[in-house]
């Protein structure tokens, strides 16, 4: 089997629990909420991604193997040591596998994925984000951490606070409106203490 990759980068984790901490990003092509093609926008389950994931033209894009792409990801880490990757996209349930998650492990690999959660995952994946997105089929509700991006019509914070994660994020929608939905978001949380704030600090900071 081939894995199709977007890009594959070294970097900082800017969101959640792992914000500032070292990792190498793998961005899996391809999701099933949208196509990823802004023709296809206004029929797509998710109307607001903002991430390219279309195509392998991206840095160290392309097609690997299992070997090949975890040596390209033990390539960018920069010692020995335990290497912290994170699988997203797109959807990266669609492509990552017990084979993959295998040689990562093997590899001395910590793998974090960040998921929609509407596609059953391989088991011994350390690390399971789930940011839930309206009208589609959660299917994963366990897990380490919830991020539910904010505001969403249709996918309010009281449907998913009853689920099984260590953490829950509140992350401000990146639209035009951003101030004002970080308002909210800290309204709301101040209100409802089992919500943490996340906030996109790599965009912030400039950085990928």
């Amino acid at each position: 089997m081939k894995y199709k990759l977007k890009e594959i980068y070294y970097t900082l984790q800017g969101e959640g629990t792992y914000t500032g901490h070292a990792a190498v990003f793998a961005r899996f092509t391809g999701c099933n909420l949208w196509s990823g093609r802004e023709e296809d926008r206004h029929k797509a389950i998710c109307q607001f991604c903002d991430t390219d994931f279309v195509g392998t033209d991206g840095e160290n894009g392309g097609k690997y193997t299992a070997k090949e792409l975890v040596k390209t990801i033990r390539s960018l880490w920069p010692s020995e040591d335990q290497c912290f990757v994170v699988f997203t996209g797109g959807e990266p349930g669609l492509q990552l596998d017990d084979v993959l998650v295998n040689e990562l492990h093997d590899q001395n690999c910590y793998i974090a994925i960040e998921t929609n959660g509407t596609v059953l995952l391989p088991e011994r994946i350390d690390w399971i984000c789930v940011s839930p997105k309206a009208n589609s089929d959660i299917l994963i509700r366990k897990g380490n951490e919830l991020k539910l991006v904010y505001p969403q019509k249709g996918m309010m914070p009281s449907d998913c606070a009853s689920w099984d994660f260590d953490h829950f994020y509140i992350q401000p929608m990146d639209s035009a409106a951003v101030e004002d939905y970080t308002k909210q978001a800290i309204k709301f949380i101040r209100a409802n203490p089992q919500w943490k704030l996340s906030i996109q600090t790599h965009k912030i900071l400039g950085i990928l």
